[in-house]
């Protein structure tokens, strides 16, 4: 058996076309046969990723607002340690790593998209309260509710639409895995990238030997652009933001940075040329300054970033009526063994998901014990508000599975923070007519979205990790079970990390960008408070989407790009431009392919050591071991952005000449 795995050296050619009539998808593993999968050695070292890229994962989302995939590191790591420790036919235990690893990810996610803005009204509103168990039962009840409703629709992504979705993020994970099976040399220059960018980052936010951004007020006239016209231009050059751009890919970082470009540049502007001399202040009392004495950073924050969010709203809603046939087929299949009526095909070790009854009962228990959770630790031994809290969580988190699974299947990212922005909306506005108002609604409205947000971040993770197994041949049982423990450990470990951070640099620091959970916090506080929420530009941002999708753009990865700084959307430009220099400067097909999956291990290793050494970094804070102290003078003068600004290009040159360098056949 294994010898016969280990003379496969790549997947079938019908992996990622649809099949023809009659035609069947034979994995790497027989169906008909029994591998190593779930043991000792899967589970401990599935284990151990959970935990490190957990921690990894929260620092980089906090720091940048985009969380890494991280299947793609921990598949690399899973092959170089079977390989390091010449374990035969590892290939079945590998996925068990990398599936329960990569809850790490999705947990992660779903908690810092929403959590730390508790964090950061409790700095306005010192009577909020903020603990650990609300921050690991959110998070993990919200991802167990993910597994439970992506399991349904797992035959229809992963099997029915066989070849029609991509799956980027799956498809990079599942050639690692298979290389491991031919010696896992992957693990050499995944190393070694992870040292250096692990120690590029490491030297910019520990020893502050030069600026993290590199901005256009670096000179006179640049500083005369913001001044007057409102035009500023930020970049920053950490390497697993660049990493995170490669991985990302140019067609997708484009859109974002497209969205970005149009507020910075049009939007931000045009406020300042249009009520420059006025207090737009209708939605935010505490606005007191004119619109052409503010900085564009202010503009942007009080009023551009809400047209974003109006957008990822629409393009949420609007991605819920394209996938109503999606949720109907897969409820009918999920129907059909409900009733008993089982195919042959479902016979086979390759198409054995847990019982459907089981997830039903699962599924309700779950939700009883969310209503326990919301009854006593959020909305005070109120029955009215725990009710409306509980339904509004079970059909939105249900209804988004499809557009969160749909999303990662087509483009590999997950839209779960703008998805989670229209879940506060509507959660903020009902809870508020039920009588729940002011600082205890904010809190309700943000656990509520935190369970939400980590119910949609599991949902588009782990269909990534059941591709992944049926491309491979994995049991989608044994996925599915032991993703439980994966999510308890990561939901943990997540909780944990929130609070060293929030103690090491404060998320009202600046330190910390926390975009998501910043926007969760703005959205949140008006709406609590009964001052109106900005109505005009939420709709603004809805008919823009409208517009976009019209004209067959993306308006879901436009409008992010809209409230996210540009500093961290046109690192992702630059790196989706190496991806595609490095794959189409050779006329041979296989050379350009080969140089394209060595960059992604390359960006693997700098996101993955970036974001560890990002850690590192934040722990140490937290002892109080500041090397930057006394380094304000030199990190304020435009040398240290100069600095950053030719560090970034010899990272850069690395990049793509490394990612060229490959073994002639």
């Amino acid at each position: 058996m294994k010898e016969e795995l280990e003379k496969q050296t790549g997947l079938p050619e019908n992996a990622f076309r649809p099949l023809k009539p009659g035609e069947k998808y034979e994995p790497l593993m027989s169906p008909d046969k029994t591998y190593p999968e779930v043991n000792a050695w899967s589970v401990t070292w599935g284990i151990v990723m959970a935990i490190i890229f957990s921690a990894a994962a929260a620092y980089l989302g906090l720091k940048v607002g985009q969380v890494f995939e991280a299947a793609i590191p921990i598949a690399i790591i899973a092959v170089g340690v079977s390989s390091a420790t010449k374990r035969k036919g590892a290939l079945g235990e590998n996925v068990i790593i990398q599936s329960i690893g990569a809850c790490s990810g999705v947990i992660v996610a779903g908690a810092i998209f929403t959590l730390p803005a508790l964090y950061i009204l409790q700095a306005k509103y010192p009577e909020m309260t903020v603990n650990f168990m609300q921050m690991f039962i959110s998070s993990l009840l919200g991802g167990v509710l993910g597994i439970l409703f992506l399991i349904p629709f797992r035959k229809y992504f992963v099997k029915e639409k066989h070849g029609e979705y991509p799956f980027p993020e799956a498809t990079a994970s599942t050639q690692v895995l298979v290389s491991g099976e031919k010696g896992g040399d992957q693990a050499k220059p995944l190393l070694v990238a992870g040292l250096v960018g692990g120690l590029y980052d490491f030297i910019v936010g520990t020893l502050g030997w030069w600026n993290e951004n590199f901005t256009s007020r670096v000179c006179g006239w640049g500083e005369a652009l913001a001044d007057k016209f409102k035009l500023v231009f930020k970049i920053n050059t950490g390497a697993a933001v660049l990493g995170l751009g490669y991985i990302v890919g140019l067609k997708y970082a484009a859109i974002i940075c497209a969205g970005s470009i149009f507020v910075w540049l049009i939007i931000v502007p045009g406020f300042s040329l249009l009520w420059g001399d006025q207090v737009l202040n209708m939605w935010n009392p505490n606005i007191t300054t004119a619109v052409q004495d503010m900085s564009p950073e202010q503009i942007f924050s009080e009023y551009a970033k809400s047209i974003g969010i109006g957008g990822i709203a629409m393009a949420g809603i609007i991605g819920i009526v394209r996938s109503w046939g999606i949720i109907k087929s897969a409820v009918s299949l999920a129907g059909k063994e409900m009733g008993g009526k089982k195919t042959e095909e479902t016979t086979e070790r390759t198409q054995k998901d847990l019982p459907m009854k089981f997830i039903a009962f699962a599924s309700i228990f779950t939700l009883l014990l969310t209503a326990v959770f919301f009854f006593f630790d959020v909305m005070d031994g109120n029955i009215l508000h725990c009710v409306v809290a509980l339904l509004l969580v079970a059909v939105i988190s249900f209804l988004f599975t499809t557009v969160a699974a749909n999303a990662i299947a087509i483009v590999g990212s997950n839209p779960v923070s703008g998805m989670t922005l229209m879940t506060l909306i509507l959660a903020s506005v009902i809870m508020v007519a039920v009588g729940l108002k002011g600082t205890s609604g904010m809190v309700a409205a943000l656990i509520m979205g935190g369970v939400v947000c980590t119910a949609l971040s599991m949902a588009g993770g782990f269909v990534t990790d059941l591709k992944i197994g049926y491309w491979l041949g994995s049991t989608p049982k044994k996925q599915e079970t032991w993703k439980f423990l994966g999510t308890l450990v990561s939901a943990a470990t997540v909780g944990g990390v929130i609070m060293v951070l929030n103690d090491s640099y404060g998320f009202t620091s600046g330190q910390l960008a926390a975009p998501q959970a910043n926007a969760m916090a703005a959205v949140i506080d008006p709406l609590m408070n009964g001052v109106g929420a900005p109505w005009v530009l939420y709709g603004a941002g809805a008919l823009l989407a409208l517009v976009l999708t019209f004209c067959k753009v993306p308006a879901l990865a436009f409008a992010l790009g809209m409230f996210i700084p540009l500093e961290l959307n046109l690192p992702l430009i630059v790196g989706g431009a190496i991806n595609w220099y490095v794959t189409t400067r050779s006329k041979d097909a296989e050379t350009n392919n080969a140089r394209g999956e060595k960059g992604t291990l390359l960006a693997s290793g700098f996101i993955a050591g970036g974001a560890l050494m990002g850690v590192v970094s934040a722990i140490l804070r937290y002892c109080d071991v500041d090397f930057m102290s006394g380094m304000g003078g030199w990190l304020e003068s435009p040398m240290s952005q100069v600095a950053s600004l030719v560090a970034y290009i010899c990272l850069i040159i690395y990049l793509v000449k490394a990612s060229m360098k490959i073994k002639k056949n």
